[in-house]
């Protein structure tokens, strides 16, 4: 019996096949103020309380990401779990500042990290990929538009909606300002689009890994290490986070409404299936399909540029020329 409490430890662990896909998971969990441990029955949140310690076990294997508010503390133990469920962690300091951190299986499968690789390479499909990506957000854009003259018309609708919206919840003027310095004394509405942005930069960043793909690739934004994931959530702002912060205009504690009615958002919109489909389709349109996440590779393949690829594993010294033949090292 002395084993038992391994064995158990042993049968929580998860295996690749029991993983849900990214597409079936839950959005994100913000926590503040917690202390993040793991025990013999999984991950909980500790939180110290007039009664005592009170804990709340938190649903890793079906977790797009967990974002770390101020005050939040993680063990080891519970990271490693994380890690296996391939749960992405986004730490949020305070006043809205982000760091991340993204944690992916070492079995996934790099072929979408492939298609995005070459399509970055070229300038050309890069240019096809970024127009894509404003067709997305517009409807269509004008034949023969460069990018200067897409980055226009983005300005311009993005100003006709916040006109729009200020109109509609009786906001007189309003400014995107977005100041982690002077946080405490903005307004609702810009709390609100910071918190809710942040968030949902969190769930692009997981669906990102959880293909394979590469955060820093971008094809609209560069020099940054979440260039991809900016390009990904631009897709969705106008239609989810901007409404929703106007939303809030009258709001008492508008970051946290704004993380609580973005949940329900991604509910009701079905939002983390429709993120895995779009990135495939603004990186390969006639590739795009549903795949299990995460999804792993069978075997290790080795590439050649005339054969493709070939299997890893395999001792091809056969294939040399005879040890009579001198060969150049």
């Amino acid at each position: 019996m002395s084993n038992f409490p391994d064995a158990k430890r042993r049968l929580g662990q998860p295996t690749l096949a029991m993983l849900p896909r990214i597409a079936d998971s839950l959005s994100f969990l913000y926590l503040e103020s917690v202390r993040i441990v793991q025990d013999d029955t999984g991950v909980c949140a500790q939180v110290e309380s007039p009664r005592g310690i009170e804990r709340v076990y938190l649903p890793t294997a079906s977790l797009a990401c967990a974002l770390l508010g101020p005050g939040t503390s993680i063990t080891q133990p519970a990271l490693t779990t994380f890690a296996r469920h391939g749960t992405t962690l986004v730490c949020v300091g305070a006043g809205g500042v982000r760091s991340y951190a993204g944690i992916l299986p070492a079995q996934l499968t790099t072929d979408w990290l492939e298609r995005q690789a070459r399509a970055w390479a070229d300038e050309d499909q890069r240019l096809q990929v970024a127009i894509r990506m404003y067709e997305h957000r517009f409807g269509t854009a004008p034949t023969g538009a460069g990018l200067a003259q897409l980055r226009g018309l983005e300005g311009q609708r993005v100003k006709a909606l916040y006109r729009l919206l200020a109109t509609k919840h009786g906001i007189t003027r309003f400014r995107r300002n977005y100041d982690p310095a002077a946080w405490d004394t903005q307004d609702p509405v810009n709390l609100a689009l910071s918190a809710a942005n942040t968030a949902l930069y969190g769930v692009v960043h997981a669906a990102t890994l959880a293909l394979g793909c590469s955060p820093a690739l971008g094809f609209i934004h560069s020099g940054t290490q979440m260039a991809f994931v900016y390009d990904i959530a631009d897709l969705y702002k106008a239609t989810v986070t901007i409404p929703l912060a106007f939303s809030l205009a009258a709001s008492h504690n508008p970051e946290r409404e704004a993380r609580t009615r973005l949940r329900e958002e991604f509910r009701l919109l079905k939002l983390m299936p429709a993120i895995i489909t779009d990135i495939q389709k603004m990186i390969a349109p006639g590739q795009a399909q549903q795949p299990a996440s995460p999804r792993t590779a069978d075997i290790v393949h080795l590439w050649d540029p005339e054969l493709g690829s070939l299997p890893a594993g395999v001792n091809y010294g056969d294939e040399l020329p005879s040890a009579d033949t001198d060969i150049p090292w």
